[in-house]
């Protein structure tokens, strides 16, 4: 292992460990306290905590290791040590900002706040652990075996798995409850989604020029990237042409746009989002 990829995976861990506290944070601080049960196993735990009256961090614990220990036997050994890292970390966390340092914790009766800023924490923090190709376990798990015995589709189970969580707090607490966590549940879906696409988003972009040389030797040069060139034919013309396609960073950008605008105003130019770009400059492994 080289001692570029141990400071990776360093940062990693690092990374993964920032995101476990926020989320925890968001938690203990406001979905736990008013017994919103956003999904994963800290919602099934809130459940479980008003039927026996043993910690949340506690419960966590008992529900990952029997889910670990059923995913062990029946699909075996198909997780990350990031993920496992991160999964009892939260527990430890929760139990620890719960009990042992307490945190304080939101009880205003405008149940909206709660679920607002605990999501708004709890997906930054959670989209940080995902940015890492991690996970903090907990219904991910029961996803897995869906998929592997019935091969649902890994997102589509795990919100139905979630779904059914929020419906159980609305019948173990009172239906305002359960809507409130089918609510926080839909905020979190969409509100990490939107954080991991702000910290992983790179950019593609095609370009077809009569000025190649030029906009290449600035990408190259100027722009420290590189570019691969694609060989095209014009469906209208038929001539025949390179094409410089290239992945930047979303900040990069608009420095190569105004660089291809001073230089070609004719130059045909596309730009594509792209979810992961692995490879020198960018992540450099899943």
């Amino acid at each position: 292992m080289t001692n570029v990829s141990k400071r990776e995976i360093i940062s990693e861990y690092i990374l993964s460990t920032i995101g476990v506290i926020i989320t925890a944070v968001g938690l203990v601080v406001f979905l736990i306290p008013n017994n919103i049960a956003a999904g994963g196993a800290s919602g099934l735990a809130i459940i479980l905590h008003s039927i026996i009256s043993l910690p949340v961090g506690i419960w966590m614990y008992i529900i990952n290791i029997v889910l670990f220990l059923v995913a062990f036997v029946t699909i075996g050994f198909d997780f990350s040590y990031k993920t496992i890292y991160c999964t009892f970390l939260l527990n430890f966390l929760i139990d620890f900002f719960d009990r042992i340092v307490p945190l304080p914790k939101y009880s205003g009766e405008d149940l909206i706040l709660a679920v607002l800023f605990g999501d708004i924490l709890t997906a930054i923090g959670m989209a940080i652990t995902f940015a890492q190709n991690s996970s903090t376990g907990g219904t991910d798990i029961l996803a897995k075996i869906f998929n592997k015995f019935f091969s649902s589709p890994m997102g589509t189970t795990l919100l139905f798995i979630d779904f059914f969580i929020g419906i159980l707090a609305g019948l173990t607490f009172n239906a305002s409850i359960g809507m409130y966590s089918i609510l926080a549940i839909i905020i979190n879906g969409i509100t990490i989604d939107f954080v991991l696409k702000g910290l992983e988003l790179a950019i593609t972009v095609t370009i077809i020029t009569d000025q190649k040389e030029e906009i290449a030797d600035f990408i190259l040069k100027k722009m420290g990237r590189g570019f691969t060139y694609l060989h095209g034919i014009g469906g209208y013309t038929g001539k025949e042409r390179d094409i410089i396609y290239v992945a930047l960073r979303r900040k990069e950008l608009n420095e190569l746009i105004h660089f291809v605008k001073k230089v070609d105003h004719d130059a045909f130019v596309i730009v594509n989002e792209s979810r992961y770009v692995l490879g020198e400059g960018f992540k450099k492994r899943l």
